[in-house]
């Protein structure tokens, strides 16, 4: 991967979604701008995907050319780690089709996603210089 920390990249892509779900505003458990949870929701499944990118890269998992499926993804992590395979179904639902497309505003639905997204993230961290510099 080309960057020095590879958890603090991923991490960058949630905060920067977290930033742009303030702009989105509430109304009781929903979100209002649906306009705004797209870029949220498609932000923090980027950032999920890049964690498993990494994973992967260090698990040494072969490259696929050109552009990556979720089929990839579920294929290679269905080998590796079952519980970051449920955290990808999930995040992948809530996030990239629910969020993303489908534009789904709530509340419940999109944090889920983002813990989700976190999960994975998180377990890149060790292999991350733990977050350090």
């Amino acid at each position: 991967m080309k960057h020095e920390n590879p958890y603090k990249e991923s991490m960058r892509y949630i905060e920067n979604a977290k930033t742009t779900l303030k702009q989105t505003g509430k109304d009781d458990k929903f979100y209002k701008d649906v306009k705004y949870l797209h870029t949220v929701c498609g932000t923090a499944y980027i950032g999920m995907l890049k964690a498993l990118d990494f994973l992967f890269e260090i698990k040494k998992i072969p490259k696929r050319r050109g552009k990556k499926s979720i089929e990839y993804y579920q294929k290679n992590l269905s080998k590796l780690d079952k519980k970051l395979l449920n955290h990808l179904n999930n995040g992948y639902r809530l996030l990239h089709i629910e969020g993303y497309y489908e534009g789904i505003t709530n509340i419940k639905a999109i944090d889920a996603g983002f813990d989700d997204a976190i999960s994975i993230i998180e377990a890149i961290k060790p292999y991350s210089n733990n977050g350090a510099e």
